[in-house]
């Protein structure tokens, strides 16, 4: 019996991310919003700008995600002075997209809509599907100039994913 509770646990737990540091990171454009204005967001050309910090989070305007983007927000200076671009991404309700970049995100970083594909490439599916549409896990990349991932974070709990993908960001910069 505890054989099979066990099975069951395992296989209902979310999947712990695939992309290991070194991997390449899948390229991608997206539908987004910053500052409450529709954008698009493309992968590749915000490499040419530096590292990318891409994290995931489940859906916009729940408490942990509120919390994690008000905390990119309050540090997304201190990620351009490292040379880092921030860039949210959710694959549940991205029709709250806009809203939530111009309260939640205060209008300084984007956030986008993760299709299927992404959701898939970045192994970042929590494995539910509510009506909002599916959620994705609270996953942090950073994304080397090379388009290589340097390093991530996968923790549910938002409280550590803005230190440690700052602090992976300046140990990139200082290669």
């Amino acid at each position: 019996m505890r054989l099979i509770a066990a099975a069951f646990l395992i296989a209902a737990a979310p999947a712990v991310a695939a992309l290991k540091p070194g991997a390449k990171a899948p390229d991608f454009t997206a539908k987004g919003a910053v500052a409450g204005k529709p954008i698009t967001v493309a992968l590749a050309q915000q490499l040419k700008k530096g590292p990318v910090v891409l994290y995931f989070f489940p859906a916009a305007f729940t408490s942990g995600c509120n919390a994690e983007a008000h905390a990119f927000a309050e540090a997304v200076d201190d990620f351009g002075k490292a040379g880092a671009t921030v860039i949210g991404m959710t694959a549940g309700n991205v029709d709250q997209l806009a809203a939530f970049s111009a309260e939640k995100c205060a209008g300084k970083f984007a956030v986008a809509a993760a299709n299927p594909a992404v959701v898939q490439a970045y192994d970042v599916s929590l494995g539910r599907k509510t009506p909002m549409g599916d959620l994705t896990t609270r996953t942090s990349y950073v994304i080397g100039r090379d388009g290589r991932v340097a390093f991530v974070h996968n923790d549910m709990n938002p409280a550590d994913h803005v230190g440690q993908t700052l602090a992976a960001v300046r140990r990139l910069r200082a290669r």
